[in-house]
């Protein structure tokens, strides 16, 4: 179980997130929902150990993530909002390597490389430098290191950004079968994605938590039934 209790963090002047509390627990795909500045990425960066806090605390399976980070970030699997990779390397190259930082063992690592290659679809551009890739291609590399020593604990941010349709579905799909035995907390913006994935969905506002429901209760709070017309009437945004 993931447990977020009275966690906030302050940029100067800007609140960024405001006492925020929350639980998740294995099996479930939570959706992390929030207009442009609701704190969405900040928390996220907290909860990995990115971002040190300011107040309140973070527990990943019994490990505060202060207290505990090293044992915390060995369970964590995170694709930060703009999947960071090392450009001048090949895809086969920076797996290798993240393999190597994940301490999966020699006689392990080429059959784990190729399973999470076969599962992201990256055989084509497995030799070319990640530079070269397209934006969509990178997501995939990110979501691939993300996913390489099979964490218990997914944190994904935009995870099918830049992709087209048949990614996003395949994207998708993988999470839901990767959900069943993991942690999986997923930030977005695209509204489908929470009815498409997700088993539960918070929103947040002004680094605040305004509303925790499953993706039908959400919705059965409008009378036209759609995800954007409730995401507007609470946070008074458009997705």
């Amino acid at each position: 179980m993931i447990e977020i209790k009275n966690l906030s963090k302050r940029f100067a002047s800007l609140v960024a997130v405001n006492d925020l509390s929350f639980s998740v627990s294995e099996g479930e795909v939570l959706g992390f929902l929030g207009p442009n500045g609701a704190g969405k990425s900040t928390t996220m960066k907290m909860l990995t150990g990115f971002l040190g806090i300011d107040s309140g605390t973070v527990s990943i399976c019994g490990f505060d993530i202060e207290d505990n980070s090293l044992a915390a970030k060995k369970i964590i699997g995170y694709l930060p909002e703009g999947a960071p990779c090392y450009g001048d390397m090949t895809v086969a190259g920076f797996l290798d390597f993240i393999a190597d930082i994940r301490q999966i063992s020699a006689a392990d690592k080429k059959h784990v490389i190729a399973s999470v290659v076969e599962k992201i679809e990256l055989q084509s551009v497995l030799h070319q430098t990640i530079d070269t890739l397209s934006k969509g291609f990178k997501r995939r590399v990110g979501l691939a290191q993300a996913i390489l020593h099979d964490p218990k604990v997914l944190i994904l941010d935009e995870p099918t950004d830049g992709l087209d349709p048949n990614q996003k579905h395949q994207v998708r799909q993988l999470i839901k079968n990767l959900a069943k035995d993991k942690i999986v907390i997923i930030s977005t913006h695209i509204l489908e994605e929470v009815t498409a994935v997700c088993t539960r969905a918070i929103i947040i506002n002004h680094g605040r938590l305004i509303v925790d429901d499953t993706p039908a209760g959400l919705t059965a709070r409008s009378a036209s039934g759609k995800l954007d017309d409730v995401f507007r009437s609470l946070t008074g945004n458009a997705a």
